[in-house]
């Protein structure tokens, strides 16, 4: 829905070890890389509260993309027998084995209950959400809030660019949301007016009836086998 929002220890030999080695150098062909946040810095002239926002997410980003491309190869040194086998690497090759994500990529991530390989394509559609913001820090014209680190930091932005616009206190603003008809983010190709288009959310327990001439949805009573609509 779019809405407008205003104001076990691993070892180096046998098959389980390939495996895992063949594992590890996947990921890190996958893992986006960091972002070079001096030349963002740079390029960031003026810092209005949206392109705070973005700095923000970029940085906590290089945070987790750092850490996973550290423990991974440091994993890969110690499976080839160049480090020593620690703690950390093998809860990591742990996690692996598992298709889990491990403890310390989720200490620097997001709230996330997915498997790994699926966790790490949500990184990847993240991280591309950041690059194409940070290219010339225009504001997606519809924004996947949940992509956030800080989702909230963002309906923040929007209260305090709200506030200077119309010379009101800060204090004062409160968000309020308006969900459209449209569910296909890209059927947006205007900015809005005031506030921002977000999207990337779900419901449970509940079912959305789509509205008609141009009047918003409603709640209905979930459909059956339709867990997350």
């Amino acid at each position: 829905m779019i809405q407008q929002i205003v104001g076990g220890s691993a070892s180096g030999g046998g098959g389980a070890g390939g495996g895992l080695t063949t594992l590890i150098l996947s990921i890190l062909e996958k893992v986006p890389d960091q972002f070079v946040m001096i030349d963002l810095f740079i390029k960031a002239t003026e810092r209005p509260p949206f392109i705070v926002v973005c700095l923000q997410e970029c940085e906590r980003m290089n945070t987790l993309l750092k850490e996973i491309k550290d423990s991974l190869t440091d994993l890969d040194a110690g499976l080839k027998g160049t480090l020593n086998i620690t703690e950390a690497m093998e809860n990591l090759a742990h996690s692996l084995s598992l298709n889990k994500v491990d403890g310390s990529w989720a200490k620097v991530a997001y709230f996330s209950k997915k498997t790994l390989l699926v966790w790490l394509e949500d990184v990847t559609l993240r991280c591309a959400q950041l690059d194409a913001w940070s290219q010339e820090f225009v504001t997606p014209t519809v924004l996947w809030l949940s992509g956030l680190f800080n989702p909230m930091s963002f309906l923040t932005a929007i209260m305090q660019i709200t506030a200077r616009a119309t010379g009101l206190p800060l204090d004062d603003m409160l968000l309020k949301s308006f969900v459209r008809n449209e569910l296909d983010p890209e059927e947006i190709v205007e900015p809005a007016e005031t506030g921002a288009y977000v999207w990337g959310f779900s419901l449970e327990g509940a079912g959305w009836e789509m509205g008609r001439n141009g009047e918003q949805g409603y709640l209905t009573d979930m459909i059956l086998k339709e867990l997350s609509p």
